[in-house]
């Protein structure tokens, strides 16, 4: 069984599916990686070369898998970052055809928009893709805090406000949500801890790490974090288990990718993840944080 990734592509660095199809494959998973984006690094450089690739090539290359007569044999379609509608439209498209042909395929959607600090760094129709598109075929999506927010409506300064913004997305269709970065109120994370949160029909769960002082440059991180959850969760079915095993892998590649940077003297000033270093953590995570239920 293979997971199709929807996604963009960077040569050098780690973004979209150079960060996402590695590590499923780590974990074993099969990756048929379809790239909406080509560029030479990632845009926190500030310069880039490369374009888009647009909608009508993903869609065409899913056409080629459907001929080939291995959609059957799809367990999953990862999504990340839009670049345009026709990248909603082609997504759309595939996990339509998936779904005809593997009935139980599940659609995980990464619904890249921003981040604190940085706001909303894509084109302005595409919160509202995510909302009214894509957001109800999902099965399972994986927002961070402030993209919660954004597909909520519902300003997030406290774990009730979390639990409430999340009943919200339940409502429109998944019926796993994975907030993949949660700092809000005195209950939840904080005081130089940062959580995540995952919510299905069995309850809501948190896990929380020493949060890094990571520069806003780093790209992939959320990427990383929706390819290893879909990943743990397809192997176990059990959202507890897979909270676990993601929160620890990714704090302890997050972890000594900080490391790195701090010992190159940070001269590039671009830190960037470093996975192929620390797959041992994917496998086998140095730490296991503790989940516990809300």
């Amino acid at each position: 069984m293979a997971v199709l990734s929807i996604q963009s592509h960077v040569v050098y660095g780690y973004a979209g599916n150079t960060s996402a199809v590695f590590p499923m494959q780590r974990l074993g998973k099969e990756v048929w990686a379809i790239n909406t984006v080509e560029f030479s690094n990632h845009t926190g450089y500030g310069t880039w070369r490369g374009k888009a690739l647009g909608g009508e090539l993903a869609a065409d290359l899913v056409a080629g898998l459907g001929e080939r007569g291995v959609l059957p044999h799809c367990e999953a379609v990862l999504s990340g970052y839009l670049g345009d509608a026709g990248v909603a439209q082609a997504i759309s498209g595939a996990v339509s055809q998936v779904r005809a042909v593997s009935p139980k395929a599940l659609y995980c959607c990464d619904p890249v928009m921003g981040d604190v600090g940085r706001g909303i760094y894509v084109k302005p129709e595409i919160p509202d893709m995510f909302k009214n598109d894509l957001l109800p075929l999902a099965d399972i999506i994986t927002p961070n805090e402030f993209e919660l927010e954004i597909l909520s409506g519902i300003e997030i300064r406290s774990l009730d406000d979390a639990k409430r913004a999340i009943e919200v997305l339940h409502g429109k269709g998944p019926g796993i949500v994975l907030v993949t970065s949660f700092r809000g109120g005195p209950a939840g994370a904080g005081n130089g801890e940062i959580g995540m949160l995952v919510s299905d029909k069995s309850g809501l769960y948190m896990a929380k790490t020493p949060e890094l002082p990571i520069t806003g440059t780093l790209a992939g991180s959320g990427d990383l974090t929706a390819a290893v959850f879909l990943s743990r969760y397809l192997e176990s079915g059990d959202v507890q288990k897979a909270l676990s095993f993601c929160i620890s892998s990714v704090f302890g590649i997050l972890k000594a990718s900080w490391q790195a940077f701090v010992d190159s003297g940070s001269q590039s000033k671009v830190m960037e993840l470093r996975t192929v270093q620390t797959q041992h953590e994917l496998e086998k995570p140095g730490q296991l944080f503790e989940v516990r239920k809300l």
